[in-house]
């Protein structure tokens, strides 16, 4: 985690001309398609887990969500995050907070009315541990999107945790859709087949 840490920190100001566009990053984009499916029953904020420069709240604000606040471990990260503006040339995050996710964060219970990662679980820095924490931090009814890179959801036993919160009740059956991480022919060749699956549940309690 420290170095992975490390490298956003130091790639922060060149993270979305060095990755997002040249290597064709468009799963975030799915991602937010997926939670934008239920939008007319978010009614509340939105918070976005592991936010990094804000690409994730920068659409969801464009396509009408009004509260967005954003968390990521990366201090650089979120600094990229706060300069974001949506089209109108308003601040993308009412809030942004530094968190670890395998730590309990300094956000109340029962707060936000969606959920939504693209990056955290996309790239294989965490396990399942930390989505206890996000369901904490979610209002019952919410709608969450959690895209996570398939190799890693098998691997890490996302499946075996998330059946475990439907049968105790904390979400519902989660929809998993698969979709490509990146744009076709952009970008390298070798992770030109990766895929993740997008969690969509909502939390019951």
């Amino acid at each position: 985690m420290a170095t992975s840490t490390r490298l956003y920190g130091e790639w922060a100001e060149t993270y979305d001309e060095d990755f997002v566009a040249r290597s064709g990053y468009v799963v975030y984009r799915r991602v937010v398609d997926a939670l934008l499916q239920h939008r007319e029953q978010i009614n509340g904020p939105v918070l976005d887990i592991g936010c990094g420069t804000g690409i994730v709240g920068a659409v969801l604000r464009d396509n009408g969500v009004e509260i967005v606040d954003g968390i990521d471990i990366s201090q650089p990260m979120l600094g990229e995050a706060k300069k974001k503006q949506t089209v109108r040339g308003d601040a993308v995050f009412r809030h942004l907070v530094a968190a670890d996710l395998t730590q309990r964060v300094d956000i109340p219970d029962n707060r936000y009315a969606g959920l939504i990662s693209a990056g955290t679980f996309t790239h294989g820095h965490l396990g399942p541990e930390p989505l206890d924490e996000i369901w904490r931090v979610a209002n019952i009814g919410a709608w969450c999107a959690i895209g996570v890179r398939t190799t890693h959801y098998l691997a890490a036993g996302f499946g075996e945790k998330l059946a475990v919160d439907v049968r105790e009740g904390t979400i519902s059956e989660p929809n998993l859709i698969e979709v490509h991480m990146y744009s076709p022919g952009v970008g390298d060749e070798e992770h030109a087949d990766d895929k993740v699956f997008i969690v969509v549940c909502q939390v019951l309690r």
